[in-house]
């Protein structure tokens, strides 16, 4: 899982910037970064030149968007749980997590790196068909990994105090 992780370092995602993220706004801006990508990717004989700049406006909106909104009011909603489970599960190392989470949030990310092969491949020899399956194996495991660090923060809020404050 140290994939994950160096992901999650790259972002540079500080005690703000993950407040700012755990934003409905921003979880749901965020799910179509990947989709953004694999057109321009797939498509850039048809953009030609253009891909570039689209291509360097969606990286820089990755890494912008977690900043981007505000502190939410609430985050008692699916969207602002599955963030904080996430930052539950890159804490993992510090506070256990259930071994049950942590199972189903590593086959997650298997699966979802089975996913890149077709969607890698696809992209390579410009197959649509093949890059769309691809695609959707990698965003419905990203989904359902969200589910379950939803559900993760859920059962890891009612027993570590630090957790429980993140809900209001």
């Amino acid at each position: 899982m140290k994939i994950v992780d160096a992901m999650a370092s790259m972002m540079a995602m500080d005690e703000c910037t993950w407040r700012r993220h755990a934003n409905p706004l921003s979880v749901w801006t965020r799910l179509p970064i990947m989709i953004v990508l694999v057109a321009i990717l797939l498509y850039r004989d048809l953009l030609g030149w253009w891909m570039w700049p689209l291509l360097a406006a969606t990286i820089v909106w990755t890494f912008f968007n977690p900043r981007a909104f505000p502190e939410p009011a609430s985050t008692d909603n699916w969207a602002s749980k599955g963030v904080m489970g996430e930052r539950v599960w890159l804490n993992r190392k510090s506070v256990a997590i259930p071994p049950h989470h942590a199972a189903w949030a590593q086959g997650l990310v298997v699966a979802s790196g089975v996913g890149m092969i077709p969607l890698i491949w696809g992209l390579v020899v410009q197959d649509f068909w093949l890059t769309a399956f691809g695609t959707l194996l990698v965003f419905v495991t990203k989904l359902w990994f969200v589910d379950r660090m939803a559900w993760l923060f859920e059962d890891m809020s009612r027993t570590t105090d630090e957790y429980a404050e993140w809900l209001r």
